[in-house]
């Protein structure tokens, strides 16, 4: 069980990183890994909502949606959960964590539109999790979440220091660097599956 558990957090952090390797969650990954601070305050939101949520939606699945025949409901119910989440997770930033709460700004109520974490969610029912399977799979996605936001706010502060040609400035320089950063994870999916094979 210890092996199972450990092996989902692990395929969660690197080989199936949201990020990296999904390709969700990139709105907050582009727009809010300019400086490292942001990036981990960011992270740390999008792990407590992703956890929290994970935690919420599973039994309102499986004792309300699920015995019920309701399943059509469930992106829906998803949503609004996410929805109201976020919105605790900003009142409490904001009056407890004012300088992280602005120096989020527009990108701490796109969590709940952030599909990172919808995606999780789904994802755990998807798979057929019980609910500790799911609490360790959403844990894995948001810490995946944090391990590329943070390598790419390292990445993206060394290329402020750079001299990048005027046509690649910007918008394009960021593209290019986090096509990068996406292919080295492919590197951890034989190890993470020969490990646990």
């Amino acid at each position: 069980m210890t092996k199972e558990l450990f092996s989902i957090l692990l395929t969660a952090i690197l080989t199936q990183n949201f990020v990296l390797a999904k390709f969700l969650g990139i709105c907050p990954f582009l727009g809010v890994s300019k400086k490292l601070n942001t990036a981990v305050g960011m992270s740390a939101a999008v792990i407590f909502v992703m956890a929290l949520a994970t935690a919420v939606t599973y039994p309102i699945n499986k004792f309300l949606l699920v015995k019920n025949d309701l399943e059509y409901l469930q992106t829906i119910v998803f949503i609004l959960v996410i929805a109201a989440l976020v919105q605790l997770v900003e009142i409490i930033l904001k009056k407890y964590m004012p300088p992280l709460y602005n120096a989020l700004g527009i990108y701490l109520p796109l969590i709940t539109t952030n599909c990172a974490v919808l995606g999780v969610v789904i994802l755990n029912v998807d798979e057929g999790y019980n609910f500790i399977q799911s609490m360790f799979n959403s844990m894995g996605a948001g810490l995946g979440f944090m391990l590329a936001m943070v390598m790419f706010a390292g990445v993206r502060e060394r290329l402020e220091s750079c001299d990048v040609p005027k046509f690649m400035q910007g918008l394009p320089i960021t593209l290019v660097a986090a096509s990068l950063v996406s292919v080295s994870f492919l590197g951890f999916t034989g190890i993470v599956e020969n490990i646990f094979a």
